[in-house]
């Protein structure tokens, strides 16, 4: 069989495959990424290595993604005459003139150039190279919005699995993906990835990839006024407070401890240097990055008891302030600590790390704290995003007098 020389950077690879009738077909396989997705055990829990370097660390599945392209192009196997040999070499010539061709078009397709609009664009490469070169701090959820419609493809349109074009994404299936969006997802998270979707079809739309726009008119309800997250209460913080287990992140636990008493988000507590500790008035002052220069009350100041300031620590004795106060992995490393400590301490409820500011809320409001102070302390521009607490507590009320056995007479 005649041997191709193939770069291992190329993409897609030019390949061959010899046929029955002894002819060598030539065709291109395109590398579209991989998929990672955690091993679960019969029960859907995750699954762990229990041994070797890997000890402790969660077990996931890799899957690679390949689409070939057929050339119609073919080759003697064992040519025997100068003819049949020039005949190889051109044709070989051909398919790598070919090959190189549609990788400048993948390229381009995956870096967003404009595009003319005879080109087959796959839409979910262009939404990667979107990702690939996004640098805002909610990249995560951008990421989580193609995930989710990837998996919507699989389940519902799974022609479109791995590559769908432009022209095929409508109204009609865009209202199916936000009923889809709503039952995997909990609280506004639907709302937050449907946003997030509508920012890499609009961005599509400026730059001529499509023509119209199919989330126009399809809407994702979500009552913001209701907390649908779980909470902890100030007897279950205890009870994880006092749970360890082998092989946790102290500074993971010390972080996740502070939330819980401060009500910070993950990406302002990862943030934190002892220059935002101010030791002798006992106050940590901070500016949310959610709100940095979007709003006048970005800015917070939270008092901070004796206990707080332990989790915090003394600042380093070479004076430099500007030391995270915690060390932590990535979003996705701390929330799996989390929900391994949540499960450890014997606690049944779904707890995200955003949990931690719910549960400070809603503690501080059923101890008497005013919704002006709990909104302050939030860093909450008004009462509006702060009222959803209060409701959450009287609800918490209710679930405790129902709990009571029914008084008959």
């Amino acid at each position: 069989m005649a041997k191709l020389e193939n770069k291992t950077k190329e993409n897609p690879k030019l390949e061959q495959n010899k046929l029955s009738d002894g002819r060598i077909s030539l065709y291109l396989e395109y590398y579209l990424g991989r998929e990672e997705k955690p091993v679960l055990d019969e029960n859907g829990n995750q699954v762990y290595y229990d041994s070797g370097k890997m000890q402790g660390k969660p077990k996931f599945s890799v899957k690679h993604h390949r689409r070939k392209e057929n050339l119609s192009l073919y080759l003697i196997d064992k040519p025997r005459t100068p003819a049949e040999r020039q005949q190889n070499k051109e044709m070989l010539e051909l398919a790598v003139r070919i090959r190189a061709e549609r990788e400048q078009e993948f390229k381009e397709s995956m870096l967003g150039y404009r595009l003319k609009k005879d080109r087959n664009v796959n839409f979910l490469d262009y939404f990667q190279a979107y990702i690939n070169d996004y640098t805002k701090k909610d990249i995560r959820m951008v990421q989580i919005a193609l995930s989710r419609f990837k998996d919507f493809l699989k389940e519902h349109y799974p022609m479109y699995e791995f590559s769908i074009k432009p022209e095929l994404i409508t109204k009609d299936m865009m209202e199916q993906f936000v009923a889809y969006l709503q039952s995997r997802s909990v609280g506004e998270g639907a709302k937050s990835i449907f946003q997030r979707f509508k920012k890499v079809i609009h961005y599509a739309i400026d730059h001529d990839v499509m023509l119209k726009d199919p989330c126009k008119g399809v809407t994702c309800k979500v009552d913001g006024q209701i907390l649908r997250k779980d909470v902890l209460s100030p007897e279950e913080i205890q009870q994880l407070i006092a749970c360890h287990y082998d092989n946790e992140n102290p500074n993971v636990r010390r972080a996740f401890i502070f939330c819980l008493y401060c009500g910070l988000r993950f990406c302002d507590v990862k943030d934190l240097t002892y220059r935002n500790i101010d030791y002798s008035n006992k106050l940590l002052k901070f500016e949310q990055t959610k709100t940095k220069g979007h709003s006048a009350n970005s800015g917070v100041v939270i008092p901070l008891n004796n206990g707080l300031l332990s989790l915090v620590g003394e600042p380093p004795t070479n004076g430099n302030k500007d030391v995270l106060i915690f060390n932590l992995p990535s979003y996705e490393s701390c929330c799996k600590s989390v929900k391994r400590w949540v499960k450890r301490a014997g606690i049944d409820k779904h707890i995200s790390w955003h949990c931690a500011r719910h549960s400070f809320a809603v503690n501080i409001l059923n101890n008497g704290a005013n919704i002006k102070t709990v909104a302050s302390l939030l860093g909450h521009s008004g009462l509006k995003h702060t009222e959803k607490y209060t409701r959450a507590v009287d609800k918490l009320k209710e679930d405790a007098i129902n709990s009571l056995p029914e008084l008959k007479f």
